[in-house]
């Protein structure tokens, strides 16, 4: 099992994550525990929509850049032209 874990709770196990809990219930109490929590797992979903949204951009400017410009149109002035004279058969009247 391969769990990714930040630098400064690598070395965190079951005994000091009871302890900490114990500790933060001692603080805010059985009551307000609850929202408390809900309101760090609304922090923390915004933290990460915030972050989607700014790589989103990047992504999106970076795919910008590398899309080939079109190049200038020239203007579409109509040019006309004479149709080639009629190839009518001559006739030999002489």
């Amino acid at each position: 099992m391969n769990i990714h874990t930040l630098a400064f709770i690598q070395n965190l196990r079951a005994p000091e994550i009871i302890l900490i809990f114990l500790v933060v219930l001692l603080l805010f109490g059985a009551k307000r525990l609850p929202d408390l929590f809900k309101s760090f797992g609304k922090s923390i979903k915004e933290f990460k929509k915030a972050t989607s949204d700014i790589e989103e951009d990047i992504r999106t400017a970076m795919d910008d850049e590398d899309a080939p410009k079109p190049a200038p149109r020239a203007d579409n002035k109509q040019v006309e032209t004479t149709p080639p004279p009629s190839q009518a058969p001559k006739s030999n009247d002489t």
